[in-house]
């Protein structure tokens, strides 16, 4: 466990995904709870469920989670695996409504400075009206 929110990247890509993280990785380090999953079981474009669980697994924290997806099947996807999880780890993961790029380096920047869930997830929807 840590004492900082965690983040979950989920693109359709696993290029995508992987590059992000990678990218939030050299921004904050270590610090920050990280997970990314992307393409579907096949090898191709698209997002699964048990994948994105196992991510939120790897980024749990009780501080919670954020996820960053960049389509809407991303979504769906991450919203059922929320759903999935038992009631006191599902209130504590959110889908943020943010650019997947810009929204996770926001994320895991606040994430880094000790910020809750709430200013997490509202860092990483104001990168995208900027």
């Amino acid at each position: 466990m840590t004492d900082r929110v965690g983040i979950v990247i989920v693109s359709h890509s696993p290029d995508i995904a992987k590059g992000t993280a990678d990218m939030v990785h050299q921004m904050v380090g270590d610090e920050v709870p990280l997970a990314w999953t992307g393409g579907n079981v096949a090898g191709g474009l698209g997002t699964d469920v048990n994948r994105i669980l196992s991510a939120i697994d790897a980024a749990w924290s009780d501080r919670g989670v954020a996820i960053l997806v960049d389509l809407g099947g991303a979504e769906t996807n991450s919203e059922m695996a929320i759903e999935m999880l038992s009631a006191g780890r599902g209130d504590r993961v959110v889908v943020c409504n943010a650019p997947i790029v810009e929204g996770a380096i926001m994320a895991a920047t606040e994430a880094w400075g000790g910020a809750d869930l709430a200013a997490v997830r509202r860092a990483a929807e104001e990168a995208g009206s900027v």
